[in-house]
């Protein structure tokens, strides 16, 4: 439905409101799904009138929907059922039990079970969870208080809460000034005519007499408007029209309003924060961009789908017609957990985590120090104290400030975009920035004596593609720096008082900056001469800072007055104006309240001596965190770039670190993690673990390879892909191994089940081969797709054996489906049923749903139901591969058979772009975030990069034929990002090698000796340290990631029972790496069993890693046929 056709039903709820029609305006209500009315809610509630209250919901959302609403129906059916109880009518309760709360019972066993032994009690209230239970009245209201919280954060829910803001009767409004306009068309028109239907257009009859003016009023309709009465849409623009200053430079963005003046004054219309270049059609449709053909009014093919799938939008793709698709989350996705105390020694001022190496922490402090953490280590790689590096360069009003007063402080610091360098801005004159490697190595790059008095703030940015400082100061001034050589290229003036904050931002090629100062004056500059294109308030009218989400599209900005009183808002750029105001501020704040976004989701403040958390779309504080006490008033705050991590000061001079689920894997990992063997040289110089974050990740999505690995964050390896294989290029045969060493290291060869622990998952159904496999994000479950298009899902739960419930080969895992025994089968209705390569899967990051296709049309699954959510791109061409965007879930990449790539908006169901580049069809996908780019591979062996951006295509390559096989090379080839997100694996069954950003091969491995077999598949281990890689004859082989180098081989005597063995010939298609276990994998097999394989826990991983002192590799095995596995350099 059009948002045209959407606000026609609120305007007829607003007329039958006020005609009276009570029970039609709620059926209306119900049936539309577009309002909820939680007055009318509350009153049934309150009446126990319970089958009406489930049936005004259920055209809101469903039992099977989410948690928030599987919880809303529960709490409802169960204070029916307690009401039965406490009245003694037990035939009553029973039926509650047996109709209305057995639905909940395969997801919650035990609650059902405690739920149906209060049957066996006299009373209820003997059940000490209960025992506070009151009378009905308190029990409904306490009830109806939990109700609309999770109501409130029901994503189904979200913008049906509030009834359009829109003047009384403005239906009948409507319908009058369209009759006053078919009066004014009459050929004879009559005064006061008597119109009797709305049926038909009016007209008035003829008659003899000569033509009159139109009337100014009749019975009905009311004033007729006056020519000239509407101004053109023109005339509401946020700026008066002028002709910009640079039109090819500025787009249109932002206008000045007096290009003479170097200072504008405010236009007459209400200011924009940043103009679209058409304000007209951008204000006929203001949350559309100029590209789009519109979302507010959709088209008749992305209406069908809204109407298909309307109550029951995904957790992770969104397919509302919002203007910001949200992107579900719970509470738990927030870090609330302290996992590390740091002491810093003084009071922190300044926080910023790494933006690749998410566990890396620069901090400043009040007396000038800096410092970089590694949290997850608890280590402090580097440590500055304040001093001037030339003090002969420095202007005269800097060095008479430091004669009288040498105290000085940290006011930001700051990493620059890529991590490779971070700017620390003081409160006398000085900017420092310093160059950074993953060593924890500092240098000193820049000094510019900045300002006079104190610089506020600086930023990193980009304008005319170079790398830019921007800073502010007390001398009323923003001036912007060359990053290289420290050359003033911009200063902006126009502030009336010292500038607090800057926020460097970009609209698709325009770059602008926005800065406020101490008297809450807002002001934005694009990098020219001609003065600030906008000037306003902030609230408050003090310090305030802005700061955008992470996608770019939302902007916010936190102030305190100097009366304590604190705000924090969302603006609407197109308008320059608040669009929400959210609360729950101390009055007065005992200081100037700091923020953070995260994850376009949540919003944080520290604030009332702890952080309070806000979704972005709900002015109400969703939740907050005391992190166990010790935190200042107004504590400064930070997350990581994943929102994985939030770093928060504390009043005794340290810091805590705050970690969310997927936070605290990262931290045990890093905890876990041990150098095996003896440490290489270059491990000697970095004795931190490279960084592995299992955030974001689609974990092995569309195997054999997780090609939608999003996971941006990771430290560089100590020694880099190139460095390895120039020092494998150089090495020289006079160099003498390290016998002892090589002695102590033996290649493990298993070929037993007694050498590992393997565990054939239990299946019941005969369903062909497995096709696609992976792990759920959580480590719970593994979801196979087979040849039959048919999926399972095994889970592991929580034993005396298997406390944490992850999956494991110790313990056997449950074939789980839902109770209604439902399977979850693709659409093969128009597919090519010999074609197994057509069969992809992708998996949302919160395991709720999954995206999948075998040759037939994609389906979206509910993973708690099995059932299909929508099903979208019939064939021809079928889809072959799916990948995930890394910044919008609403984004998917899908390879096809006719060898395309398109990129597809689920939300308003619309190919953006196809990408045409390949030969043959598409056989995977992977993104790296921190490079920008999408990879693909085709069945043509080639691979292309392509920018996220524009979506050009980059470059191109044909992968290289191993020695001795014809060139060029055909077949599957699939691709993985490196956690680095800079290094690619490439497999093909001639070989699995390691590509660089430019697709230059660094590394490759061709099958020989005993695994000589066509390779099947191979995989990253989730931290990157290994690779598994499968066979065609069976077996398996664990390459070193670094060197490509074989650590061990897995016969199939190892892992395939006997009874099986006899009759099959059996090989792993594909390899699921486990999320969070680096040494457990899956199998997916042709026989269509599945396996799970990790080591012994005597052994804790797969062999040794090979020594490589003084250059030397390894040829001593405990296997002779197993010694010349070395990793080949690139043919040239």
């Amino acid at each position: 439905m059009s948002s045209l056709s959407r606000e026609l039903v609120f305007l007829i709820l607003q007329f039958l409101d006020e005609e009276k029609f009570k029970e039609t305006v709620h059926k209306l209500e119900q049936e539309s799904g577009f309002f909820f009315n939680m007055k009318y809610f509350e009153d049934q509630v309150q009446a126990g009138e319970w089958d009406e209250v489930e049936r005004y919901l259920c055209g809101f959302t469903k039992v099977e929907d989410n948690r928030y609403s599987m919880k809303i129906f529960f709490e409802i059916r169960k204070q029916k059922y307690l009401e039965a109880l406490d009245r003694n009518d037990r035939a009553k309760a029973v039926e509650i039990l047996v109709k209305d709360l057995k639905v909940f019972a395969s997801f919650n066993e035990e609650l059902f079970k405690e739920i149906t032994q209060l049957l066996t009690l006299e009373n209820f209230r003997q059940n000490e969870q209960l025992s506070k239970y009151g009378d009905t009245k308190s029990a409904r209201n306490i009830m109806l208080l939990e109700l609309k919280k999770l109501i409130e954060a029901n994503p189904l829910f979200r913008d049906k809460l509030t009834f359009p803001p829109f003047k009384t009767s403005r239906l009948r409004t409507l319908i009058n000034q369209s009759l006053n306009w078919q009066h004014q068309l009459c050929k004879n028109p009559r005064p006061n005519p008597d119109i009797k239907t709305l049926f038909t257009d009016h007209t008035c009859a003829p008659s003899n007499g000569a033509r009159v003016p139109p009337p100014t009023n009749s019975p009905l309709v009311g004033p007729i408007p006056k020519a000239g009465a509407f101004p053109p849409i023109g005339a509401h623009s946020p700026f008066q029209p002028v002709v910009s200053p640079s039109p090819s430079a500025i787009a249109g963005w932002m206008s000045s309003t007096n290009p003479s003046l170097p200072h504008t004054g405010v236009a007459a219309g209400p200011p924009g924060l940043v103009q679209p270049p058409n304000a007209a059609a951008f204000l006929r449709h203001p949350r559309t961009p100029t590209s789009a053909s519109g979302m507010d009014y959709q088209s008749a093919d992305s209406e069908h789908l809204m109407k298909r799938i309307r109550t029951v939008q995904s957790d992770e793709v969104s397919f509302s017609g919002a203007s910001h698709p949200p992107n579900i989350y719970l509470q738990d996705d927030l870090p609330k957990t302290v996992v590390r105390s740091l002491n810093q020694g003084s009071s922190v001022m300044s926080m910023d985590f790494h933006p690749q190496q998410q566990t890396i922490l620069l901090v400043g402090t009040n007396v000038g120090d800096i410092g970089i953490w590694e949290v997850g280590s608890r280590e402090r790689l580097a440590h500055k104290k304040f001093k001037v590096w030339d003090v002969s360069a420095c202007s005269m009003p800097l060095q008479t400030t430091l004669m009288k007063d040498a105290t000085i402080s940290v006011n930001r610091c700051i990493w620059g975009p890529d991590g490779s360098i971070f700017g620390v801005a003081f409160s006398k004159h000085i900017v420092q920035t310093y160059t950074y490697n993953p060593t924890g190595e500092l240098k000193q790059h820049l000094e510019i004596d900045a300002h006079i008095g104190g610089v506020n703030d600086i930023a990193f940015s980009h304008p005319n593609k170079q790398l830019s400082i921007i800073t502010c100061g007390d001398d009323k001034t923003i001036k912007v720096w060359d990053a290289v050589s420290g050359g003033r290229q911009h200063i902006f003036e126009g502030h009336e008082a010292p500038v607090y904050s800057v926020c460097p931002h970009h609209k698709e090629a325009i770059q602008f900056i926005f800065s406020t100062d101490i008297h809450g004056k807002i002001k934005a500059w694009l990098y020219d001469c001609l003065g600030s294109r906008v000037d306003y308030d902030a609230p408050g009218l003090w310090c305030t800072t802005m700061a955008y989400s992470a996608d770019g599209t939302r902007l916010f900005s936190c102030g305190t007055s100097k009366d304590g009183e604190s705000h924090l808002v969302e603006w609407n750029e197109s308008e320059g104006a608040i669009k929400r105001t959210y609360s729950g501020f101390r009055k007065p704040s005992s200081g100037v309240i700091q923020f953070d976004t995260t994850r376009n989701r949540f919003l944080a403040a520290g604030d009332e001596f702890q952080i309070k958390f806000w979704d972005m779309d709900n002015i109400n504080i969703l939740t907050t965190a005391d992190a166990d006490g010790g935190l200042p008033g107004s504590p400064r705050l930070r997350f990581n770039k994943e929102g994985s991590l939030l770093a928060v000061t504390t009043s005794d001079n340290g810091i805590k670190i705050l970690a969310n689920t997927d936070g605290q894997r990262l931290i045990r990992m890093l905890e876990s993690r041990t150098f095996e063997g003896t440490r290489r040289p270059s491990e000697a110089m970095n004795t931190k673990p490279p960084i592995v974050n299992p955030l974001n990740s689609v974990t092995n999505v569309s195997a054999p390879l997780a090609a939608t690995l999003d996971r941006s964050d990771r430290m560089p390896p100590a020694v880099s892909m190139n460095s390895l294989a120039a020092i494998d290029g150089n090495r020289t045969v006079d160099v003498k191994p390290d016998v002892d060493k090589i002695k102590s290291w033996k290649l493990a060869d298993i070929v037993d089940s007694a050498q590992l622990k393997t565990l054939r998952l239990p299946d019941t159904l005969t369903t062909g081969k497995v096709v696609r496999l992976i792990y759920t994000n959580s480590g719970l479950a593994v979801l196979a797709l087979f040849s039959n298009a048919v999926h399972k899902l095994w889970k592991w739960h929580r034993t005396d054996r298997n406390p944490s419930g992850k999956s494991t080969a110790s313990v056997q895992p449950q074939l789980w489906q839902p109770a209604t025994g439902t399977l979850m089968t693709n659409d093969t209705s128009e597919a090519n049923q010999t074609e197994e390569s057509a069969a992809c899967i992708a998996l949302s990051k919160n395991d709720s749903y999954v995206m999948s296709a075998s040759g037939g049309k994609v389906s979206l699954f509910n993973m708690m139901t099995f059932k299909v959510m929508t099903t979208f791109m019939p064939p021809p061409p079928a889809a072959t591969f799916l990948a995930f965007h890394p910044q919008d879930n609403n984004i998917i990449a899908i390879g096809m058979e006719d060898s395309t790539i398109q990129i597809y908006n689920v939300r308003i169901d619309e190919v953006k772009i196809k990408l045409m580049g390949h030969q043959k069809r598409i056989t995977g996908l992977a993104f790296s975030q921190s490079m920008n780019v999408l990879v693909s591979s085709g069945a043509d062996a080639q691979l292309c990069v392509w920018s996220i951006d524009g979506w050009e295509k980059k470059k191109a390559r044909l992968i290289q034929a191993p020695a001795g096989r014809p060139a060029p090379l055909v077949g599957e080839t699939k691709v993985q990002f490196h956690n680095d997100q800079v290094h690619l694996l490439v497999v093909h069954e001639s070989q699995i090698a390691v590509y660089d950003g430019k697709l230059d091969c660094l590394r490759s491995w061709s099958p020989r000796d005993t695994l000589s077999a066509p390779i099947s598949s191979a995989i990253y281990s989730c931290n990157g340290r290994l690779v598994y890689t499968g066979f065609c004859d069976g077996a398996v082989g664990v390459f070193d990631a670094d060197s490509l180098r074989l650590r061990c081989r897995i016969a199939p005597s190892a892992y395939v029972p006997p009874s099986v063995a006899s009759n099959s010939s059996a090989y792993p298609l594909v390899i699921a790496a486990h999320p969070s276990e680096p040494n457990q994998i899956a199998l997916g097999m042709s026989d269509g069993g599945v396996h799970v394989v990790e080591p012994l826990d005597m052994d804790l991983k797969w062999g040794a890693p090979p020594p490589q002192d003084n250059g030397s590799l390894p040829s001593i095995s405990s296997n002779p046929l197993l010694s010349n596995q070395a990793s080949e350099p690139p043919p040239r």
